[in-house]
């Protein structure tokens, strides 16, 4: 428009033919901005082309045996065996910031080589030469200052990752000759964390496994029993539509007992032969956490538990103790036994109270 100006005042261009032009380039000013934005699509579409690459390229670390045909495990509550176990974790670095919760600050107490970790490949050991066993249905109380390993025991021993030295047996089976399909079935995982998917309380308990052709659905009378069995036929009988009622997803709705309850009962379906329990009931009122310690005993009876606790009502159900620091076992025993031993740090830890010490 300048130089239309400039020619304008020159008289080598008319007031109209000015005009013109500027119409002109205001007609493309629209197009180019379209193509422009266009471009920044493109752009982000090829970034999400060579993301969506990058994950199909990913290859899990935890993988089946490698030397044939998996092994299966017997029926009945297994035993439990930690040989030497050390272990890091190697897929991010492990601070405060990004490490998972459990394992996110580091504890401050001595052990043996100065209370200083080791290190696998570049990372700080999270577990340390850990070494228990535990019998066929008995139930080990797990505990421990935050950071000192308990959850990662219970991720290695669902092999969400593999040890990097040592090993864990169930029954005197290497988790690692095992399906991971099999291992699942047998031993049953329930966090603080429920997640709920915004689908019928029915697909929410069975994982939508009835939606399997190859596997055989879960009937309603089981799921029923299941929800009576753990304390939630009232709630169930209260849902406008029963089992077909829909829930939101993260559970909201739902207080967090019900949650809690409905995770239960979600393993108490699959009927495993080992559980664990990752302080299930740390985050709820004494009222609900009583109805859940009731859900919890009836999910326990006949199988092998492994419970992480930080309150003292929860560790009274366990028949062996095993306390960690630091990423070692500095305590393993019969709980009646440390009990009674002034010398345990369990004892220490039953006059002081759980809840001061063990957080």
């Amino acid at each position: 428009m300048g130089l239309a100006a400039l020619a304008f005042r020159a008289g080598t261009m008319s007031i109209g033919t000015v005009f013109l032009l500027v119409f002109y380039v205001g007609l493309l000013e629209s197009p180019l901005d379209a193509v422009r934005r266009e471009l920044a699509s493109i752009q982000r579409a090829l970034a999400g082309v060579n993301r969506t690459r990058e994950f199909f390229l990913l290859r899990p670390e935890v993988a089946e045996s490698a030397t044939g045909a998996a092994v299966t495990l017997a029926d009945g509550p297994p035993g439990v065996r930690f040989e030497d176990v050390t272990f890091a974790y190697k897929d991010r670095r492990p601070t405060t910031d990004d490490r998972p919760p459990e394992e996110g600050r580091r504890t401050t107490d001595d052990d043996s080589d100065g209370g200083q970790r080791s290190a696998v490949g570049g990372q700080d050991t999270v577990l340390r030469d850990v070494s228990f066993a535990l019998a066929p249905g008995r139930v080990l109380g797990v505990l421990g200052r935050t950071g000192s390993g308990k959850t990662t025991l219970t991720r290695l021993l669902f092999r969400l990752y593999d040890v990097d030295e040592g090993a864990i047996s169930l029954d005197g089976i290497d988790l690692r000759a095992v399906g991971l399909g099999e291992l699942r079935r047998h031993v049953g995982l329930v966090t603080q964390d429920v997640q709920l998917f915004a689908a019928t309380v029915r697909d929410n308990l069975t994982l939508f496994a009835n939606y399997d052709p190859a596997r055989p659905a879960v009937p309603d009378d089981d799921i029923v029993a299941a929800l009576e069995t753990l304390g939630l036929g009232p709630w169930l009988r209260a849902l406008p539509d029963g089992l077909d009622t829909l829930l939101a997803s993260g559970g909201k709705g739902l207080s967090a007992g019900e949650a809690q309850l409905l995770a239960l009962a979600r393993v108490f379906l699959r009927n495993p032969r080992l559980v664990v329990l990752d302080e299930a009931s740390s985050r709820l009122d004494p009222a609900t956490e009583g109805v859940l310690e009731r859900a919890i005993d009836r999910l326990l009876a006949g199988r092998t538990g492994i419970v992480i606790a930080h309150r003292l009502r929860t560790v009274q159900r366990a028949d062996d103790i095993l306390i960690l620091e630091g990423g070692r076992v500095v305590e393993h025993g019969p709980r009646a036994a440390l009990a009674a031993d002034p010398g345990s740090r369990f004892y220490r830890l039953l006059q002081t109270g759980l809840e001061e010490v063990l957080v």
